[in-house]
């Protein structure tokens, strides 16, 4: 049986806080309190040409005060995401969630776990490093401008990678582990295919657990429309190919279980 709620939330704040890069709190009724990191909310415009929702990661859940905050990209003129980031406080908007499955917390239980996210992936690993009670290395890469910064400072061990060399380790999140020396016993992670990609291979060369989180671009977000599989080693029971949805058996799988 899921857990997901539709409810009309109001926006208790919103701002700007790097390039083209947008933090929001929503006070919901019951997502906050049913929400698990690693899992996302789908967000509906007021536009009637764009019916679907638009998927957006949790990237912190306050449960006593009913909040969950979001911080996305806005992705261009016209999107649902430009349209979300012109509201402002006591605005109203439509959310479907929590959707999708979170990550295992338990699996670190007692071990030293790297906390890995590049670009728009970086958000949802600020609320599994709050959660996460144990030993914790967070590496973030980043185009330039850097954000989420101050809040992963005080979660444990935080490096940071940049694309230009502006901040930590010129390059991606893999040289920063690399330039670091690195290591942790299991490694959770959210960003691009090309990085997941070059995380799992490092995994699997290290014989270190992990699970990734997939950022496939959503459609329906409950796993109906079949817009966002990825190929797995397993058959789906749904579409009887080798092929996992990740809305729905998503977005975080481990990662030996999936093709990236």
């Amino acid at each position: 049986m899921s857990n997901k709620r539709k409810e009309s939330a109001m926006i208790v704040s919103q701002e700007y806080i790097g390039a083209d890069i947008y933090s929001m709190w929503i006070q919901t009724e019951e997502i906050a309190s049913l929400a698990v990191p690693g899992q996302f909310i789908s967000m509906y415009t007021k536009d009637g040409s764009k019916l679907l929702p638009r998927p957006i990661s949790l990237c912190e859940i306050d449960r006593d005060r009913k909040l969950i905050r979001v911080v996305y990209r806005v992705t261009g003129e016209g999107t649902g995401t430009e349209q979300f980031s012109e509201l402002i406080k006591g605005d109203w908007i439509d959310i479907l969630g929590p959707l999708g499955n979170g990550f295992p917390l338990d699996k670190a239980e007692g071990k030293k776990a790297m906390l890995i996210g590049g670009g728009i992936g970086v958000p949802p690993m600020l609320e599994l490093a709050k959660q996460l009670d144990t030993e914790k290395v967070l590496v973030m890469g980043y185009r330039d401008e850097q954000f989420l910064a101050d809040e992963f400072s005080i979660c444990g061990n935080f490096y940071v990678a940049t694309e230009d060399g502006s901040a930590g380790t010129k390059g991606n999140v893999m040289d920063a582990i690399v330039a670091n020396d690195l290591s942790a016993d299991i490694i959770y992670a959210c960003g691009p295919a090309p990085m997941l990609r070059a995380i799992k291979q490092y995994a699997e060369e290290k014989n270190i657990v992990c699970y990734v989180s997939m950022e496939e671009r959503m459609a329906c977000g409950i796993g109906a429309c079949l817009a966002c599989v990825c190929k797995s080693k397993e058959i789906d029971s749904h579409s009887h190919v080798h092929n996992k949805r990740v809305c729905k058996d998503g977005p975080v799988f481990l990662s030996t279980e999936v093709e990236i």
